[in-house]
């Protein structure tokens, strides 16, 4: 209970977590027999949901407003960031790109719960954690009464629950959207998949993570998408030890159901009982209240300072993406680690490269396939030139790919 207050007042700031213990006083003094009534909670706001009609032409679609001036002012409207949110990460780095090129930045944050968003605390956060970029945005508790800043040039939409205020805006800025992976598939059939699905309909110009994203959208929902590319972050992960290495690392979060991570509990345990010498690292959320059926050490979710270290433990790795790619693969291969990916468009197309092991999915060939890496005898020249082979895939090489689409998607 200690540990859930101290994240949440970590995470979200003391105003939140006074909001609900307040809410939770309220419930408590609720007289016996009087049931509160169920609200129909989702991830956008239902009044805004039930607003959006993209079957007509929107005023900022009909007369858009098209920049003068070679300095752009962007609105970016995001759910509010985690400390350890990987989508989040790679949202500020290319706010920090858009900044550096001498453009600016507003983050508007937005969400469906009751609880305010204290914008604050968590843009001390941000600027506090070393595992984001340092960015010179204002962050601001989104309002649909007075919209984005007179002057915006663009509203971009980081997730489809922000496709719908973006969208509702009254301001005539053109409209982009951050798209690093197909959100609909995040939920089973229904409204929200479908709601998510619609989104891509909404007539904004689609900036992707990856070439599977705008393919997909391009030719599912005839969205203009342009790609960038994925990159590594060499500052953050480096070849250091030159030695084979015979530890595995699985990227293992079972709160994010597209990482595969019963699959990969399976391969796991397979390769376990064949190789019971082997030490497997898990790492990307706290899964010590699970039973796994192997020996395994649990790192929970790790900043990443720390995850070099690591990697550089490790041959091979386990990173499942049922969606679009991870960005672990390359960050694996910049530390040497040689990277076992589930076969498919929507890796294969995003990340082209000769060292990750594409295997099909299932847990014998998967634990096959981890053998078969960590049983090189030449492990270690071949982490080497697994390494060498992203020295090249930077994000600035990324940042100046998505300013260019930027500029040139506003510019008309």
């Amino acid at each position: 209970m200690v540990g859930r207050v101290v994240r949440m007042t970590r995470d979200r700031g003391l105003r939140v977590l006074l909001w609900k213990v307040t809410g939770r006083v309220a419930e408590a003094l609720r007289p016996p027999g009087e049931a509160e009534r169920q609200q129909i909670r989702m991830l956008v706001r239902y009044e805004d949901a039930v607003a959006v009609d993209w079957t007509t032409t929107p005023a900022w679609r009909a007369e858009p407003h098209t920049p003068t001036s070679g300095r752009l002012s962007t609105a970016w409207i995001m759910h509010p960031p985690g400390e350890s949110s990987g989508g989040h990460q790679n949202i500020f780095r290319f706010i920090r790109f858009l900044e550096d090129a001498g453009h600016e930045a507003t983050v508007y944050l937005y969400h469906a719960q009751d609880f305010p968003i204290d914008a604050g605390h968590l843009q001390r956060m941000i600027a506090e954690s070393p595992s984001y970029p340092d960015v010179r945005a204002e962050f601001v508790a989104y309002d649909p009464r007075s919209g984005v800043a007179p002057g915006t040039d663009a509203i971009v939409a980081t997730g489809w629950e922000t496709a719908y205020p973006a969208y509702l805006d009254p301001s005539r800025a053109r409209r982009l959207y951050f798209v690093q992976d197909f959100e609909p598939a995040f939920y089973p059939v229904g409204s929200e998949h479908v709601l998510a699905e619609n989104t891509y309909r909404f007539g904004f110009h689609g900036v992707t993570a990856g070439r599977w994203l705008s393919g997909r959208l391009g030719s599912e929902y005839g969205m203009t998408a342009e790609p960038f590319s994925f990159g590594a972050d060499v500052r953050h992960y480096s070849h250091e030890v030159r030695t084979a290495r015979k530890d595995v690392f699985f990227y293992a979060r079972p709160v994010t159901t597209r990482r595969g991570f019963e699959l990969g509990v399976m391969a796991l345990q397979i390769l376990a009982e064949r190789r019971p010498d082997i030490t497997i690292h898990l790492a990307g959320w706290d899964v010590s209240s699970y039973d796994l059926p192997f020996r395994h050490v649990d790192h929970g979710a790790m900043k990443v300072t720390e995850l070099n270290a690591l990697y550089n433990r490790c041959g091979a790795a386990l990173v499942l993406s049922l969606t679009n790619l991870s960005l672990l693969p390359l960050e694996l291969l910049a530390a040497g680690v040689i990277p076992v990916v589930n076969a498919g468009d929507n890796n294969a197309l995003v990340a082209e490269n000769d060292f990750i092991e594409f295997c099909e999915l299932s847990p014998r060939a998967m634990a096959d396939r981890l053998v078969d890496v960590l049983d090189r005898p030449d492990l270690a020249e071949h982490a080497s030139r697994a390494s060498a082979s992203v020295a090249d895939a930077s994000w600035e090489a990324s940042g100046r790919q998505f300013v260019e689409i930027v500029t040139r998607a506003l510019r008309g």
